[in-house]
């Protein structure tokens, strides 16, 4: 799946898919209205697209979080675990269903098992970090102590050295709003851009920690608000855009599967820091797929795109 295809409708749409055609099937027929017996079937096709990601824990990672977002306000989840109670993947489905419910609500209705949801399904497959990642955001939720955190941390990390879920998850528990601090959020970023290949999943960590930083200024309101586009001037900020600009927009640099995700970030951001015209590249690779985040933060996610991208 390329993201060099342009995906062009009658004009920008929100999908959380982003080019997984695949799953955007199976997302649409989960946010439909379920006749009778059709769990059963919508099973089997959550299924089949986990077993064609296979290994490719990326992939696999992206897909279970777009469909655990589409499966929340139903009991799906809860059906498949118990249409397959020694199978690992309804565990971690659940586990992830839960953790979905959790962020919109604010709280776990029982953190404990999501979690212990999460260990049965590392036990039975030992070299997927994909439980772990689930259990990083219940951990990150309930604003657990950083030992623990850390630890979770390290089990993804040694299975999946640049995942990027794990990555934004550790970056949002190590922010001020957190667990952490302004420095300690830094210092992360620090040690990931020192290491991360520029086209791995993990790239866009600098430039979604700016973006927060942004939306931070922004929310403090007064005149600190109006002049913080001034912050996308320093050292930091230019040499994240510059490096993002050289490299993300390469036909064929990004293939991982949020690669589309990240494009809208490097557009958004270029249209905060004032050099909108520079992504004229990024803005044709994007086509009409929209992410809601970041463009939620300044308002209507399709107006804002849509009004950025028929400048260029």
């Amino acid at each position: 799946m390329s993201i060099l295809r342009r995906l062009r409708a009658s004009g920008p749409r929100l999908r959380p898919e982003l080019d997984d055609v695949a799953l955007g099937r199976v997302r649409r027929q989960l946010n439909s209205p379920a006749m009778p017996g059709q769990d059963a079937m919508r099973i089997d096709q959550v299924e089949r697209l986990l077993q064609e990601a296979g290994t490719d824990w990326d992939r696999r990672a992206h897909r279970l979080a777009v469909l655990a977002e589409a499966a929340a306000p139903s009991s799906l989840a809860r059906f498949w675990r118990l249409r397959r109670p020694d199978n690992a993947n309804p565990q971690v489905f659940e586990a992830w269903v839960e953790l979905v419910r959790g962020r919109h609500t604010g709280r776990m209705e029982d953190a404990r098992a999501a979690a212990d949801r999460c260990y049965g399904a590392a036990d039975a497959l030992p070299d997927d970090p994909t439980p772990w990642v689930v259990l990083l955001g219940i951990l990150r939720l309930i604003r657990a102590e950083s030992r623990d955190v850390f630890a979770v941390w390290h089990e993804v990390t040694s299975r999946d050295p640049w995942n990027r879920e794990a990555h934004l998850q550790m970056l949002r528990y190590l922010s001020p709003e957190e667990c952490g601090s302004r420095g300690g959020q830094l210092e992360f970023v620090d040690a990931v851009r020192g290491g991360v290949p520029s086209n791995a999943p993990a790239v866009g960590v600098e430039l979604t920690a700016l973006v927060d930083e942004h939306a931070r200024t922004v929310a403090r309101g007064g005149v600190e608000a109006l002049l913080a586009r001034r912050q996308w001037t320093n050292h930091r900020a230019t040499r994240a855009l510059d490096t993002a600009l050289a490299d993300w927009p390469r036909p064929g640099h990004l293939r991982y599967a949020a690669a589309l995700a990240d494009l809208n970030l490097l557009a958004f951001a270029l249209v905060q820091a004032g050099r909108s015209r520079e992504g004229a590249g990024t803005f044709d690779l994007l086509g009409d797929v929209v992410t809601a985040w970041p463009w939620s933060l300044d308002g209507d996610p399709l107006d804002r795109f849509g009004h950025w991208q028929s400048k260029h």
